[in-house]
């Protein structure tokens, strides 16, 4: 053991885990029972356009931060930097739930952009929050223990990914109520859920949990931190706006990427003078190190594209309710459950890992090539059968990459090791929904014209956010297009009544039939100035037929809106599915050490 921490006894180690597994399941539980929620939320306060931002805002400040908290733990100790992170998340909670309630707001903007900044708020706690735990694990057990309780994190987050969409769903479906005379939507109380859970993993770390690491000296390295917000945030801007606010050639993306590149190389500059970095470049010279971390920035990608962008399929493509894409979820978290426990218990008795780590991606790579066949009439059978063979290929990154970095340094520099890969983990997330968000949003502003030629040609515009409530809420479509052949009624009138103009209009509105338009193109072409012959049954035809033509209207724009989706939604996986390849070729780079080597050495010292 370190002369850095205190002797504790077997009971405190026991407790102590407790308390993290509490904590940890708090944070994973967060970050799983938005995932049902974030559709109907974003169709709420209308902000489609945004949707990967609800998860990027979060994933952005947590992931700036958390080499900062880890160098905090290490400094101060990771217990007081675990409460001030569990009060943080809470304090975010309470603020992403309270978001749009009170209108637009200055500064905040309205509902969305309220709910986006109060995320990165709470992002700054879920930093703290997990850099803390995992490292935390480092002070109570040494490498090969490690590997079973690294496995017993990746079951909690699992479960927290079996049971958390399906709350978040059963919440936003059926939570709604009105209390103390204001009505509140059930999905507020996706984010109160984490209240009673936040309060006990607070008390639990405060008033059990023993000071595990000293005061080691040190100071902030407030220059290199500043210099990796100017790295991510142009470039992860750069990659939500590309295609789709600005061209990828426009004079501001360029700019975004030149500042996060000359940013990136004034970081490593910095890094290399500071005694003190907040990220110690010589922690690359380690090939376990390097490798490891690239493979878990690859697969944070893919976890993120396929956890967030899915609920999105199965409620507007499919039409599941959110409930229901809760319990649709439960296939892939319990593949990714079943492998992370596996393979965290295998490796703490052989100490062998590297043909788990590569046979999980493999399986991944299947699981995401199953996802590229889906389209609009695909069955919730045959999305449960990709999404099982994706959790399965997932499930062992979760469970061994923290262990394998953990084991390739000494203790002294574990927390610091710790928060790196809990950081390159955090960049591939946030990458992932930055890059995949911007695929699916570029793809849909093609694909909802292409798919709704009709509406176009009618000069009707329907946004993505329309898009979205149109295909989710069948009874607004419906009401939306009686309202207008209503309004269009009219004009019908006033060409059978020999208007010319508003004839030529009729004739040029697709979303009317053929045979109600030919009276007026063959009115048209003749030279009368009368009324069109027999105007009146035509009319009386038609306002006979306005019902039939709503349903048609109605089918055909639900259709159109859900193959729009549909066809963005897997040209996201298609670019998924050559990360993963890419992550495949760098799993099979990383090198093979011994579990317990350093933990031995600690020891003997």
């Amino acid at each position: 053991m370190s002369d850095t921490q205190t002797a504790i006894t077997d009971q405190q180690r026991r407790i102590s885990l407790i308390a993290i597994l509490v904590v940890f399941m708090l944070g994973a539980l967060d970050m799983t029972i938005l995932s049902t929620a974030t559709p109907t939320i974003v169709a709420d306060l209308n902000g489609l356009e945004l949707y990967a931002w609800v998860t990027t805002a979060y994933m952005l400040s947590s992931t700036v931060l958390v080499p900062i908290f880890g160098k905090l733990g290490d400094m101060y100790g990771r217990k007081r930097i675990l409460l001030w992170g569990i009060s943080i998340f809470l304090a975010g909670s309470v603020l992403c739930g309270m978001s749009g309630e009170f209108g637009d707001l200055p500064l905040l903007g309205d509902g969305m952009m309220q709910l986006i900044i109060f995320r990165a708020v709470k992002g700054v706690g879920g930093a703290a929050l997990f850099t803390s735990a995992i490292g935390i694990v480092a002070d109570l057990y040494p490498p090969m223990k490690r590997a079973k309780f690294m496995g017993l994190f990746g079951a909690i987050f699992a479960l927290a990914s079996l049971i958390g969409p399906t709350i978040g769903g059963l919440l936003t479906d059926h939570a709604s109520g009105v209390w103390f005379g204001h009505p509140i939507a059930g999905w507020r109380w996706v984010f109160y859920a984490n209240l009673p859970l936040g309060l006990i993993a607070l008390y639990m770390v405060a008033k059990k949990m023993p000071t595990l690491n000293s005061h080691q000296g040190g100071k902030i390295d407030y220059l290199g931190a500043s210099l990796l917000l100017l790295v991510f945030i142009p470039f992860l801007l750069a990659l939500t706006w590309g295609g789709n606010r600005y061209a990828w050639d426009s004079a501001q993306l360029l700019g975004m990427f030149a500042l996060s590149a000359v940013s990136l190389i004034a970081f490593i500059a910095v890094e290399s003078r500071t005694p003190d970095a907040v990220m110690p470049l010589d922690l690359f010279k380690s090939r376990v190190f390097v490798f490891a971390n690239l493979s878990s920035f690859i697969l944070g990608m893919a976890f993120m594209g396929a956890v967030m962008f899915m609920p999105l399929y199965m409620q507007v493509v499919l039409g599941v309710d959110a409930t229901g894409s809760g319990f649709a979820m439960l296939p892939l978290m319990g593949g990714l459950m079943f492998t992370s426990i596996l393979s965290g218990r295998l490796v703490s008795k052989s100490g062998k890992y590297k043909a788990y780590m590569v046979g999980g991606v493999i399986i991944l790579v299947a699981g995401v090539y199953l996802l590229t066949r889906l389209d609009a009439s695909s069955t919730l059978t045959q999305l449960n059968i990709a999404m099982v063979v994706v959790g399965l290929g997932l499930g062992p990154s979760q469970s061994l990459i923290n262990l394998i970095v953990q084991s390739a340094f000494p203790i002294a520099k574990i927390g610091v090791a710790t928060s790196s890969t809990q950081f390159f983990r955090q960049v591939g997330n946030t990458v992932g929904v930055a890059i995949f968000g911007a695929v699916m949003v570029s793809s849909l502003a093609t694909e909802l014209p292409r798919q709704l030629p009709q509406m176009a040609g009618s000069g009707a515009s329907m946004n993505m956010s329309q898009a979205q409530s149109s295909a989710m809420n069948p009874q607004a479509v419906q009401d939306m297009v009686r309202a207008r052949f209503d309004a269009y009624a009219p004009t019908v009138e006033q060409a059978f009544a020999g208007d010319r103009s508003a004839a030529s209009e009729v004739v040029g509105n697709p979303l009317l039939p053929d045979e109600f338009k030919a009276p007026l193109v063959e009115y048209l072409g003749s030279k009368s100035d009368s009324a069109v012959p027999n105007a009146q049954r035509y009319l009386a035809a038609y306002h006979d037929s306005i019902d039939a033509q709503v349903e048609t209207a109605v089918t055909t724009i639900q259709q159109g809106t859900r193959t729009a989706f549909s066809n963005a939604i897997t040209s996201m996986f298609s670019a998924s599915l050559w990360i993963c390849l890419i992550g495949l070729l760098i799993t099979a780079f990383i090198p093979v050490i011994s579990l317990g080597a350093h933990g031995e050495r600690e020891a003997q010292a």
